[in-house]
């Protein structure tokens, strides 16, 4: 059973969401370790930005941030701090879950492959016959896209860079 910590600060945004997670199937958790995490920006006394920051310090664990911030800029530091994915309340529980299942689907099973080319979202390196190299979290995703399919349109990869955060 996978452990979401859920940082929220609105109690009964915080009672919904462990109610929809446990429903179905995670245990919900109020401090690491876990194996994603859910966080507020607007939290008292630090925010939630700091609160990636230092779990990103000892951890690679999915970070969803789940808040009512909705600015591109506010995005943006979002990922800057290491975010995998920025949804804004009001949130589609489907949505959310859905995006969930996904990261840590991805998180359990790093690695990709196709023909001699290995691809390790974990630890963000490729590997082609015995030789490997190190990629940034933008070409890791843009290579996990093309691996996907056989052709991607430059809108399909877009897309995945925005929406589909690792």
């Amino acid at each position: 059973m996978e452990r979401i910590l859920v940082i929220e600060d609105d109690e009964s945004v915080r009672q919904e969401l462990v109610i929809l997670l446990q429903a179905n199937g995670y245990m919900t958790v109020t401090e690491p370790p876990c194996d994603l995490a859910l966080l507020d920006v607007n939290l008292p006394g630090t925010s939630g930005y700091e609160l990636c920051r230092r779990l990103r310090m000892n951890s690679d664990v999915p970070v969803i941030f789940l808040t009512a911030r909705d600015s591109a800029w506010d995005e943006i530091i979002g990922f800057g701090v290491g975010a995998d994915d920025y949804i804004r309340k009001p949130y589609n529980s489907a949505v959310l879950l859905a995006r969930m299942a996904r990261l840590l689907k991805r998180k359990n099973n790093p690695m990709m492959t196709a023909g001699e080319l290995t691809l390790n979202m974990s630890e963000l390196t490729v590997g082609y016959r015995g030789q490997a190299a190190d990629l940034t979290k933008n070409e890791a995703r843009i290579l996990a896209c093309l691996m996907k399919k056989e052709l991607c349109t430059r809108q399909e990869l877009v897309e995945d860079l925005w929406q589909n955060n690792l």
